[in-house]
């Protein structure tokens, strides 16, 4: 017999407001820091600390897949830093993410220090699922866009495609939504010589 579920619920980014700490909104980086390995993944925004849910099989391959390539691009030709989960970026006291992949050029790779990054790396990946899409494409974006990352990108391992913003003017805009046999037009990371469809196994 198939019993077929009356509610079906995805895991998704939420206010982790059951964790003992600072009232919500007074979260820092040293607060965050001191939480207890719990094998959950947190991150600050505007002092607020947010629980994601734990990445799956596809997203785990998705981003070691944009890790990869991009470090063969990047990091073995000499011009920056790839860097992959978990990695805290603190861009203010009250404000740390973990960008699923995140790439620092020499230009800026002071930024880089011995426990984390401590400022806006030139581009951040973020593997976008059906439980973090609206955070990402939401509260992450605009994090992104107020501290300066210069590029984002947003994969989406379901559609196998990928989204590429670029800042202007304190905003991002979108350049495009690619998938397949295309190559991403990327600023940062110019002449990447990787089809779309090779980011998702």
């Amino acid at each position: 017999m198939i019993v077929i579920p009356t509610t079906d619920t995805l895991p998704m980014v939420v206010r982790a407001d059951h964790v003992p700490g600072p009232s919500q909104g007074e979260w820092t980086y040293d607060d965050y820091a001191a939480l207890p390995e719990d094998g959950n993944r947190y991150e600050i925004i505007d002092g607020v600390l947010y629980m994601a849910p734990s990445p799956n099989i596809a997203h785990q391959d998705s981003a070691g897949s944009f890790y990869y390539y991009l470090r063969t691009h990047i990091q073995n030709k000499g011009l920056g830093r790839v860097l992959i989960a978990p990695i805290d970026v603190e861009f203010a006291p009250k404000v740390t993410t973990q960008p699923d992949v995140l790439v620092v050029l020499n230009d800026n790779i002071s930024i880089i220090t011995k426990g984390k990054i401590m400022g806006a790396p030139d581009l951040v990946v973020e593997i976008a699922s059906p439980g973090t899409a609206t955070y990402d494409r939401n509260t992450k974006l605009n994090t992104y866009a107020h501290y300066g990352v210069k590029e984002y990108w947003i994969a989406e391992p379901i559609t196998r495609t990928v989204e590429l913003l670029i800042l202007e003017q304190g905003a991002y805009r979108t350049i495009g939504i690619y998938q397949g046999q295309a190559k991403l037009p990327s600023k940062i990371v110019p002449d990447l010589p990787v089809r779309i469809e090779e980011f998702f196994v």
